[in-house]
């Protein structure tokens, strides 16, 4: 008898991953694929998809029971009713400031909502765009969606920036006398069972009629199910952008910190502008692989860099008109290359003070995921730096997808 599969795919800023595996958790398939349009076009999350399931072996796509998707936090966009895209999305990382005032009027006592690069900024850009006879999904909902061809849902994490309540399980009351509340998604938790694969896209793939789509999650919850956190342990996602979380008693709302519940714990975080986004902008992955064995982690540059991917920060510090500084850059490339660890290392440093601050304690070890764990001079840098141990978990996000798909309620 053939193996149940789980399904987990990821959305991220680059492209997509997927991540298959059977009921003992272990790996049995993986695969990635840039997007072919940019990050900003939604039809690129649906193209990148389509590739990742015409390449999967047909042994399972027959026996996939259970699929979950998981996508950044904060990125927006404006359908049609029917689910079609309309223009781009706006990214997690874009500050809307258009609508300032009418923000602060109906979000009283929710600071966290009142930030411009929450998805409540962005809805309400999208709806002076286009109209209040759309529907605004994330990421992650968009594409789960597509599988249902039933746009209603949206899962709990993934909208807390637009504001849905995780304790009252409930938008704001000051939504619920606006023209565009229609506009906003059906909550449903975390991990729970939507519906069945719709029929016509499980021919054109050939895939199980049977499959269940399940809520999915954001992208550093994902990481987080894929680390197996312990709870004096924290989780540090270094991906184009760098994330910071940890487990907390209590649900925290302060202006650039997200609080999600994740397998009944409370993890509380926050997510930064900089991280290897910018290193890509100077260094392909070869030359930073080459470059980094030239560099001793344990000595310090007299460079002190801020190397946000651009201007504006939403965590350790909300502010969306700060500046990078990436200059004056030496001669070295190697030395650049340091110089720029060691700038990303404390903006980590910076993150766990400000949750320290929160929260009245330090993770005892860091976890860590995404494409920067795998370097060990960062690593190094950024222990000397933190001056808290650090490992790498080599579990990739779709993998922690995959996890929530298995375990649905």
């Amino acid at each position: 008898m053939p193996d149940n599969f789980f399904g987990g795919l990821d959305f991220g800023t680059s492209g997509a991953r997927i991540s298959i595996i059977n009921i003992k958790r272990e790996l049995k398939y993986k695969n990635s694929v840039p997007y072919q349009y940019g990050f900003k076009n939604p039809n690129s999350w649906i193209d990148s998809c389509e590739k990742l399931l015409d390449n999967l072996p047909l042994d399972i796509k027959k026996n996939i029971v259970n699929l979950a998707i998981s996508g950044t936090s904060g990125t927006l966009t404006a359908c049609t009713l029917k689910g079609v895209p309309i223009g781009e999305a706006i990214p997690y990382d874009q500050a809307c400031n258009e609508n300032k005032i009418l923000i602060e009027s109906i979000t009283v006592g929710e600071d966290h909502l009142q930030t411009p690069y929450s998805s409540l900024a962005k809805a309400l850009k999208l709806i002076d765009k286009f109209g209040e006879n759309i529907i605004l999904r994330h990421q992650s909902d968009l594409m789960t969606g597509w599988f249902l061809k039933d746009w209603t849902y949206g899962e709990e994490g993934n909208n807390i920036k637009l504001g849905w309540d995780l304790i009252k399980e409930s938008w704001p009351k000051s939504y619920l006398n606006t023209s565009w509340q229609k506009c906003l998604p059906l909550i449903i938790k975390s991990g729970k069972i939507l519906g069945h694969i719709d029929t016509d896209l499980a021919e054109r793939f050939k895939l199980n009629k049977k499959i269940l789509l399940v809520s999915g999650t954001t992208d550093s919850n994902a990481a987080f199910l894929a680390a197996g956190l312990e709870n004096e342990e924290g989780l540090t996602v270094l991906g184009t952008t760098i994330v910071v979380k940890k487990i907390n008693k209590t649900p925290i709302k302060e202006k650039g910190i997200t609080t999600h519940r994740v397998s009944e714990d409370w993890i509380c975080g926050g997510a930064s502008n900089a991280g290897c986004g910018v290193l890509s902008r100077f260094f392909s992955d070869l030359e930073i692989k080459e470059l980094s064995r030239q560099i001793n982690p344990l000595k310090k540059t007299s460079l002190n860099l801020l190397p946000l991917n651009s201007r504006g920060e939403r965590f350790p510090v909300n502010n969306p008109f700060l500046e990078p500084i990436l200059s004056p850059r030496p001669v070295s490339d190697s030395l650049f290359l340091h110089a720029l660890f060691e700038g990303l290392a404390r903006i980590e440093l910076k993150g766990w003070e400000k949750l320290y601050e929160l929260t009245g304690s330090l993770p005892k070890r860091i976890v860590t995921t995404g494409g920067g764990s795998k370097n060990p001079q960062w690593r190094a840098i950024r222990e000397r730096i933190i001056n808290i141990p650090i490992i790498s978990c080599k579990k990739t996000t779709s993998f922690g997808t995959a996890l929530l798909a298995m375990n649905a309620k």
